[in-house]
This record gives C-alpha cells, structure tokens and sequence, in this order.
C-alpha cells in the first residue's frame, strides 16, 4: 500500500517514519521542501507537488498547520487521489471536518478526520491517541495505519465526531498547562525545592501527562517544541468558537487561551506550550 502524506513537521516526519518502519511506502510533501527531503534517507519518496504526491497513492494523510490549510489541500487531494481514502490527522474545525467529508462522497472518496495527541514524543515513539470520525466501516479498514502511528486509537462517530473530541483534549490540557505552571510559580516562590515537590506529587491525584513532560522542561527552561503556541491559541479559539456555538460558557478555556494570545503578541508563537512560565517569570 502507498501512502501519500502532506505536512512534515515536527509530528509528520515522524509519523512518517513509523508508517515506513511498518511496511508503508509513502510519498511526502511539504510546503517547505526541505521538510519533505530530509526524509528521503528513511525510505520516504520526496514529491515536489501535492498532486505528485497523491496521484498514485492509495490513501493520502494530512497534517497541516490551520482550518485553511486543510481546505487548500483537500481542494487539490479530492480530484487527483488515485485511492478512495484520506484522513485528515490535522486539528481543524469540526464543520470544516463535515464539509470536507460530503465533498469527498462527489469523488467516491471517503474522508476520516483523525486528530492526534501526545506532541512530538508520542509521534516519535508511535503512541499517539488518535481520535477518529467519519464512516465506521472505513475506520476498520484503516485501523492498521493508525496501529503504526498510535498505541489509543478510537472511533468516536460520525464525520467531525474526531475534530469535537480532540476539541475536548485540548480544553483538557489547556486547564492542565495552565495548573503545572501555577504549581510551579507558587513552589518557586514558596522557596521550596522544587524536584521535591514535583517528585512527590506526580504519582498522585495531581499526575499528569503534562505535569510529567512538559514539567520538567518548564523547570528546565527547555522551550523546543513539541506543540507550537501558535498551533494551540488555534485548537483553543476552535474549541471556543464551538462551545459559543451552543451557548456554553467555558471560562478556564478563555483564561488559558488569552494567556496564550499574550504569548504569542509578545512574539513566543513557535515556542512550545510549556513556555506559558514565562508569565510569571
């Protein structure tokens, strides 16, 4: 089977390489060439254009950067993808997930939209959370791509139903963030010894994924990203805008995200989430 894949940064180059550990010839685009290229010495097959990438692929995989980005893609997949699948693995708008998947039926092509979690070390390791919507049956069918890039891997409904839960996640980590970050500021200024701190609390009901990655790189003034800043104000104004929508009132989510819009005004978007210390320092 050929893949064709779209969108190798920091998660898609190595989903990338774990879909050709497991057997998968995959072709790659990039927008940024380069990004693309340097995947070649892993077995990948660089294509100069989206449509090269495609045209002889039996299902195409995206993961991109914004909403806009997903439609100018599918624009150019639906009508030159020689299979009849595609997943969507960006974080993107719920109703653009709809739009995209009707589209698709006009070209006998069905679209799952797949969002991930767990940042670059759960791309890297192949243990993504990969949440799924869209036609059951073509879920089945793709179960063992997801099986090479993810270790939880489920079927949440039908078209978009993949796009609301990730919104979900990352209302989740946003108010998870948000607390190792004040933990961390309120040890510090406590004058307390905060490896201690940390060691002792993150086993508890205070563990978290959060608390026990990006933790240690708040501590640590370690800013690489793993999740842009810029990516994460976008899922949470997605994740508001859809919550408004149904007249629910989410007010840790609007702390967080303007948090992070200060962050980003203050010229921190490509940093990584855990760059939130750097308000209280």
């Amino acid at each position: 089977m050929k893949i064709g894949f779209i969108g190798t940064g920091v998660m898609g180059a190595s989903m990338v390489r774990n879909l050709l550990k497991n057997g998968y010839e995959v072709n790659v685009y990039n927008r940024t060439a380069s990004k693309a290229k340097a995947l070649e010495k892993d077995g990948a097959i660089f294509c100069e254009t989206l449509i090269d990438c495609v045209k002889d692929a039996d299902v195409a995989i995206t993961i991109v950067g914004m909403p806009n980005d997903v439609k100018e893609c599918y624009d150019i997949i639906l009508p030159n993808l020689k299979g009849n699948i595609a997943i969507d693995m960006t974080t993107s708008s719920p109703s653009l997930a709809k739009q995209i998947y009707e589209d698709a039926k006009t070209h006998n092509i069905s679209v799952l939209d797949a969002p991930v979690s767990g940042g670059d070390i759960g791309a890297k390791n192949g243990t993504l959370s990969i949440m799924v919507g869209g036609d059951k049956e073509t879920f089945e069918k793709c179960h063992k791509i997801f099986e090479a890039m993810g270790k939880t891997i489920n079927y949440i409904g039908e078209a978009g139903s993949g796009q609301h839960c990730k919104m979900a996640n990352q209302i989740l980590v946003a108010g998870n963030i948000a607390a190792v970050n004040e933990a961390l500021a309120y040890v510090d200024k406590m004058g307390i010894d905060r490896n201690k701190v940390f060691a002792a609390v993150s086993n508890g009901a205070a563990g978290s994924w959060q608390l026990s990655n990006n933790g240690p790189k708040m501590m640590n003034d370690d800013v690489a990203p793993g999740f842009f800043i810029k990516h994460f104000v976008k899922d949470m104004r997605l994740a508001l805008s859809e919550a408004e929508n149904k007249d629910l009132d989410l007010e840790v989510l609007k702390t967080v995200l303007d948090q992070y819009i200060k962050l980003q005004e203050e010229g921190y978007g490509e940093l990584g989430t855990q760059a939130i210390y750097k308000l209280y320092r």
